[in-house]
């Protein structure tokens, strides 16, 4: 799994009753959205790198499901960022310059 929460704002774009809403969607969900077979312990953003804290963009999952989908959301976020070459130029021949 990636980074996690290390380095993220993620926390600062919460709202402050982000508590009381995490309660109520795992109250909600006692049951893993993702396996229906773990009990709850994540309040999951269904749709990554939204802000949506209404109840119809959360739901309860596992922990298992929940390092699965993050982990698959970075590198899905990962493969989409374009990064430079990681090789350099090939220099030409001495003799033909």
């Amino acid at each position: 799994m990636s980074g996690g929460w290390k380095g993220s704002n993620r926390v600062a774009r919460l709202p402050p009753s982000w508590q009381r809403i995490r309660a109520r969607i795992l109250e909600r969900d006692p049951i893993c959205k993702i396996c229906d077979v773990r009990p709850s312990a994540f309040c999951d953003h269904i749709v990554a790198k939204e802000d949506d804290h209404s109840d119809a963009g959360l739901q309860g999952v596992c922990g298992p499901c929940h390092d699965q989908k993050s982990s698959a959301e970075g590198n899905a976020a990962q493969r989409a960022t374009p990064r430079p070459g990681r090789t350099r130029p090939a220099e030409q021949h001495p003799g033909m310059r």
